[in-house]
């Protein structure tokens, strides 16, 4: 039974860093299952505060990969608008995978700066800071996907 959850093991955690970067699979809660099923057999026991500081690791890595476009937005000079049409834009690109989750806060900052009376140049500049905090999110999410492979691999050798 042991190398059975093993196997599944590592099989959640080969899904979950490739889910880090396509949208449909949430990459960093299908890695930690892969942890959980390790720590399930009786090879390898993690601590109850390992388990549950990556598990709000976790949480937190997956609240922030829907805010961390827009906080790029943001720091790229633009305004609520641009925030809000960014956080719009991500919602409505999880229905239009893969592309509309890379295009939509992109495109949803910029037509939220447009529609906010900002010029064509101020409003790209918007999107690209959401586009790149986009890119740091799902960076981030491959950070934590990695690390899980690393805490597996670890303590198994």
């Amino acid at each position: 039974m042991d190398i059975f959850l093993i196997i599944i093991g590592i099989i959640c955690l080969i899904i979950g860093l490739v889910g880090s970067i396509v949208p449909a699979l949430p990459g960093p809660p299908l890695s930690y299952a892969g942890i959980l099923l390790l720590h399930a057999t009786d090879k390898v026991q993690f601590t109850l505060n390992q388990l549950l500081v990556w598990a709000l690791i976790v949480i937190v890595v997956q609240v922030l990969d829907y805010f961390i476009p827009m906080l790029g937005s943001k720091y790229a000079g633009g305004t609520k608008w641009g925030s809000w049409g960014c956080l719009i834009g991500t919602i409505i690109g999880l229905f239009f995978t893969p592309w509309g989750i890379l295009l939509g806060p992109f495109l949803g900052a910029v037509i939220g700066e447009l529609l906010g009376d900002k010029d064509l140049k101020y409003a790209l500049k918007s999107g690209l800071g959401s586009l790149l905090g986009f890119l740091f999110g799902t960076f981030i999410k491959l950070v934590l996907c990695g690390y899980f492979i690393w805490q597996f691999v670890a303590a198994l050798v």
